[in-house]
């Protein structure tokens, strides 16, 4: 890469919350970026410049995966980071859950992951470099009994595992993973609910920001000498109870 050749990254779900944060930030910092979901075109939310592109597709279909790392390569040349953020939370009692629920959970937290993968270590072992950060959940290793959630823990349990394996099978490619595993974050997804019952979740009495997630993914983009980690962003939850 040239001195002048700016990093490029591609970042899921990127219309709203953490996504949205994750994408502004690394444009921010001076990268290009990919940024996708079902209708990220409409946003409003994402600055218009000229490092940014943005694709419209669903993140768990294969053909949206081969649009974006296309998109990135056409426009920018190369893929440095991807960040695995699309995810969907469905929080019922486990005999509640339909097939429906459980398509759309899998399809959105797993199979985005999956192909989104498949699709950028080509171009990141061609560079001889690359990483790839996959948003889980703290939930997934710390359930809980007054707040049912097994969709999460199914589908977002994988991505520490799954990082630590591709870590060992990339290394000698240079192309790293590793996980962020968020407790609860003040988004627009928690927007109607109760921010104070919410916040005694984790020991630290708060809830998380948007802003706490997003260092911790700048910090595993800096740190070049960390791959297979899951860095758990959650108040202490997973330390145990108070």
């Amino acid at each position: 890469m040239s001195r002048n050749e700016k990093l490029v990254a591609l970042v899921t779900g990127a219309s709203s919350g953490i996504g949205l944060g994750i994408a502004q930030a690394l444009l921010d910092h001076g990268y290009r970026v990919v940024g996708t979901s079902r209708s990220i075109s409409k946003s409003k939310e994402l600055k218009s410049s000229s490092d940014l592109v943005l694709v419209d597709g669903d993140a768990g279909k294969k053909e949206t995966a081969d649009k974006v790392a296309e998109a990135a390569v056409k426009h920018f040349g190369r893929i440095d980071l991807l960040v695995n953020n699309a995810g969907i939370f469905i929080a019922k009692a486990f005999t509640d859950y339909t097939e429906d629920d459980y398509n759309l959970v899998m399809n959105t937290n797993v199979a985005s992951f999956f192909f989104m993968t498949q699709q950028v270590v080509p171009q990141m072992q061609k560079q001889k470099v690359g990483h790839v950060v996959n948003i889980s959940a703290v939930l997934a290793e710390q359930p809980s009994g007054s707040a049912p959630a097994l969709m999460a823990v199914l589908s977002k349990s994988p991505m520490p595992a799954v990082s630590r394996a591709l870590a060992l099978e990339y290394a000698a490619s240079n192309i790293r993973f590793n996980t962020v595993s968020p407790g609860i974050i003040n988004t627009p997804m928690h927007a109607g609910e109760d921010h104070e019952a919410l916040a005694k979740f984790h020991p630290l009495a708060r809830l998380g920001e948007i802003s706490d997630i997003v260092d911790a993914v700048l910090y595993l983009q800096k740190a070049t000498f960390v791959t297979g980690e899951n860095i758990r962003v959650d108040g202490g939850v997973h330390a145990g109870r108070p």
